[in-house]
């Protein structure tokens, strides 16, 4: 950086009331202040995500995260990443039975993964405690509620109550022998 520019940086620093430093490089005024807002830029959608790829590794484990601009559902998996389909639907309804399922929320989005919960030999490899609260999500922005509505010939359901239709995204992380779904909503447009 030339003097000239590094004078410049701090003028306009200055001028907008910011502090900044004497040492080489960039002025303080680069770095962002606490006071200033997050502006979030998504080009996700609300549409459906898809991906047909199935899997006979199961699912091991449901987490979620907060994050600045989203909320984050993540389903561990053994072995590769499975496919999904996840979608905001009018009612969240449980394979196999057909029950309507109630979650809160504006929204509703149901994610299936191609993968069963029970391994080759039938064994149970997740279930929640309590399968209309599979996570806690208070105090999350944008999810309200994640019930796991268990697994159907091979396939495993959830259903999220989510603030209102915003839009998300689905990744696919394999690292070795076990694998990850990661589903981000957006907290707004």
């Amino acid at each position: 950086m030339t003097h000239h520019t590094a004078a410049r940086l701090i003028a306009i620093a200055a001028a907008a009331g910011v502090a900044t430093g004497s040492s080489v490089g960039l002025p303080a005024a680069a770095a962002p202040t606490s006071s200033a807002p997050t502006v979030c830029h998504y080009t996700w959608g609300s549409l459906a995500k898809t991906d047909r790829t199935s899997t006979t590794g199961p699912v091991e484990n449901l987490r979620s995260g907060r994050h600045t601009c989203f909320d984050r559902i993540v389903v561990d998996l053994t072995g590769r990443a499975p496919g999904y389909r996840v979608e905001y639907v009018a009612a969240i309804v449980q394979d196999g039975s057909g029950a309507v399922l109630p979650v809160r929320g504006g929204a509703k989005l149901k994610i299936t993964v191609n993968a069963p919960a029970y391994d080759a030999g039938g064994n149970l490899h997740y279930q929640p405690t309590n399968p209309a609260e599979a996570l806690n999500v208070t105090g999350y922005q944008t999810l309200r509620q994640v019930r796991w509505l268990g697994s159907f010939e091979g396939t495993s359901g959830i259903g999220v109550g989510v603030r209102a239709r915003l839009p998300m995204r689905v990744t696919k992380l394999t690292d070795g022998t076990t694998s990850r779904l990661v589903v981000d909503v957006a907290h707004n447009w």
